[in-house]
């Protein structure tokens, strides 16, 4: 993790991390869109505008890591988003986009962001924190599972016009998983 300094966003970051999420989104997941449905859902999805409001917004944290002045990594962490039924939890906050540059895979930057998460979690008033991920990234979902995130349900995510089914993940006892 050499030279990666981690923060919160702001208004000023709104541009950057647009083209940074909109890029390692269609990264993650180009090969098995349909390039229509991957084009609406960047557009929809990635726009300076919405990423301005995000930034703005105090029910959103975005943690920004960054290797100089290049974007790698960031995280948002939602609360008072739409909760689906299988997370019958209250004080359970979303950790909603977490994307980490190839470049930096393998660093540590990753678990370090997680655990930084977890601390936006409690920020926004949460004890436990849930997520969904694509079934079919097997990569994700085992980071997920070693940062301490178990399988709960299922939950229809779309992209464009595609919908695809997310695995819900829930990690409790947030506050002990900050501190390790």
């Amino acid at each position: 993790m050499s030279g990666i300094s981690i923060r919160r966003g702001g208004s000023a970051d709104a541009a950057a991390l647009a083209g940074f999420a909109a890029r390692t989104f269609a990264e993650a997941f180009a090969a098995v869109t349909a390039p229509a449905d991957m084009a609406a859902h960047l557009a929809n999805s990635y726009t300076p505008a919405l990423q301005a409001a995000e930034l703005a917004d105090p029910d959103i944290v975005t943690l920004l890591a960054e290797r100089g002045e290049r974007l790698v990594a960031y995280v948002q962490v939602r609360r008072n988003g739409e909760t689906p039924p299988c997370v019958a939890r209250d004080g359970s906050v979303e950790v909603q986009r977490f994307y980490v540059d190839d470049s930096v895979r393998g660093s540590g930057l990753a678990a370090t962001l997680m655990r930084r998460s977890f601390g936006a979690v409690i920020e926004l008033g949460g004890r436990h924190a849930w997520l969904g991920v694509w079934e079919r990234n097997a990569r994700a979902i085992a980071f997920y599972r070693k940062a301490g995130f178990v399988p709960v349900g299922s939950k229809v995510y779309v992209v464009g016009a595609d919908p695809q089914i997310d695995h819900v993940m829930l990690a409790s006892n947030i506050e002990a998983r900050n501190q390790s």
